[in-house]
């Protein structure tokens, strides 16, 4: 039998500038930055992951600002996420849409297939993301002085995948990955992971006209599904090879232990397990204030200070 996914775990972005990225997700999402390290496969660029007060898995938005290191602007387009949704209690939203109409952001109010208001926005990279209202959404947000518990990001509501055919992306969701699809509107086939809630959500977008979605700045790299731990993720890396899926070795993550693959429409999936966690190498008080390296490369710490964009947090 196949290990359970929990759900997602995080998505993760490649970005532009690293303040600027910092400062839409931190001082106008509201998001707290849990851990500032750098891409541990390239550290001369920063890896940022902002969530709630802990970095709950499904909480998580992670990006690579990776402006001035030669990297083209990618094209959104199938075979790829093409919406990340962050979830907010329904009540809330009349809160955002004030907050953007007064910092100047531009957004669309929308409705989503399956009926949920929504407010649509791009981050400066030209990420599509949205703000979703949910009439239930259980996790404690992380808070400021001018984001309160009520109005604050509760963290992912869902991904969506654009794809040229649906049908061959279900399978490996529902049969292997603890989905089920809980609707179908239009072109749009939603699937819940696990529990039926907000962060465990992945649609299917078909689009036979989409371009080829091409991997670059302003393109989400990919998504991460979470399982419990190592002795389950090696369960699923095996089932998967069985079935025909080209699954990398366990990577340490520092935080997390990861295999990717792609899934049948070309999107890039990870599963990370859910510890050791954000605090396992700085307290719950300090988590994002320093820059982390993993212990194979603190020798290399000033070479990678010096090629890292100066950054205000």
């Amino acid at each position: 039998m196949t290990p359970p996914i929990l759900g997602l775990h995080h998505v993760t972005a490649t970005v532009t500038d690293a303040q600027e990225d910092l400062d839409f997700y931190i001082e106008l999402l509201g998001m707290r930055l849990v851990k500032k390290t750098v891409n541990f496969d390239n550290h001369h660029v920063f890896h940022f992951y902002y969530g709630n007060e802990r970095g709950q898995p499904g909480t998580i938005m992670t990006t690579f600002p990776y402006a001035g290191k030669g990297v083209r602007v990618g094209t959104i387009g199938a075979g790829q996420i093409t919406t990340t949704s962050f979830s907010v209690l329904a009540s809330a939203l009349d809160f955002w849409q004030a907050r953007f109409d007064q910092r100047r952001i531009s957004y669309a109010s929308e409705t989503t297939p399956f009926g949920e208001r929504a407010l649509r926005i791009t981050d400066p990279s030209g990420l599509q993301l949205r703000i979703v209202g949910s009439t239930s959404d259980s996790r404690v947000p992380w808070t400021r002085a001018d984001i309160s518990a009520e109005h604050a990001i509760r963290g992912i509501h869902g991904v969506a995948l654009t794809v040229r055919d649906a049908s061959i992306s279900l399978p490996l969701l529902t049969e292997m990955m603890s989905g089920s699809i809980v609707g179908v509107q239009g072109n749009t086939t939603r699937v819940t992971i696990g529990e039926h809630a907000p962060g465990n959500i992945v649609e299917l977008v078909r689009d036979v006209n989409a371009p080829n979605a091409v991997n670059g700045l302003g393109t989400v790299h990919h998504a991460a599904f979470a399982i419990r731990d190592g002795a389950q993720q090696l369960e699923i890396h095996d089932e998967l090879v069985k079935h025909g899926f080209h699954v990398t070795e366990v990577r340490d993550r520092q935080y997390f232990t990861s295999i990717y693959f792609r899934e049948p429409s070309g999107v890039l999936y990870e599963i990370a397990t859910l510890p050791p966690g954000f605090a396992v190498d700085e307290e719950l008080s300090e988590l994002g204030r320093a820059l982390k390296l993993p212990p194979w490369e603190e020798q290399n710490r000033a070479e990678i200070e010096a090629g890292l964009p100066s950054v205000k947090y």
